[in-house]
């Protein structure tokens, strides 16, 4: 399953458009990975549209096209209370995470101004009673990014497929 596909004879996607955007989305995930290192959770949904959707799922489930995830939120909203629940009432060992995002490439420009890209992505994880650092996730992004008027970008959709045959049974904080 395709999670995107570029639409066809949209006067906004030429090459330089797709340049700009990737240029606009490696800017958006640096600021995005940022938060989530620095542990600033309450402000991981300010990334995405107030109807914004976000899901973490195997890549069994993604090409079977069965939208299952370990993480599935179909609004800010409930980004915003996973976002507390997991500050404020979940218990889990310290740990410092670190994201990567790479590898982006713009898939198309729809004709409402809507940016498909991909991604790949890597999530490190340093456990405070284990320092050595372990591969905790990795996989691909599947994100489609509404542009607003002062020029950033909001997530519409964030579909994070783990490659990953083995997810730690703590996975409680967003990719």
């Amino acid at each position: 399953m395709d999670a995107q596909e570029n639409s066809v004879g949209s006067p906004l996607d030429t090459r330089e458009a797709r340049r700009e955007a990737r240029l606009a989305i490696e800017e958006f995930n640096a600021e995005y990975c940022a938060v989530l290192d620095d542990g600033a959770l309450e402000d991981w949904p300010d990334f995405f549209t107030e109807d914004g959707f976000y899901n973490i799922t195997a890549r069994e489930n993604f090409d079977r096209g069965m939208p299952v995830g370990l993480v599935y939120c179909e609004s800010r909203a409930m980004m915003r209370d996973r976002a507390l629940a997991v500050s404020k009432t979940s218990m889990f060992g310290p740990r410092f995470l670190r994201h990567f995002i790479t590898n982006t490439r713009v898939t198309g420009i729809e004709a409402d101004g809507t940016i498909c890209a991909q991604s790949n992505y890597i999530l490190l994880e340093v456990l405070m009673d284990v320092p050595d650092g372990r591969l905790h996730q990795a996989g691909r992004l599947f994100d489609r990014f509404e542009p607003q008027s002062d020029g950033g970008l909001l997530l519409k959709s964030r579909i994070a497929v783990y490659d990953t045959l083995l997810v730690a049974n703590a996975l409680v904080l967003p990719v």
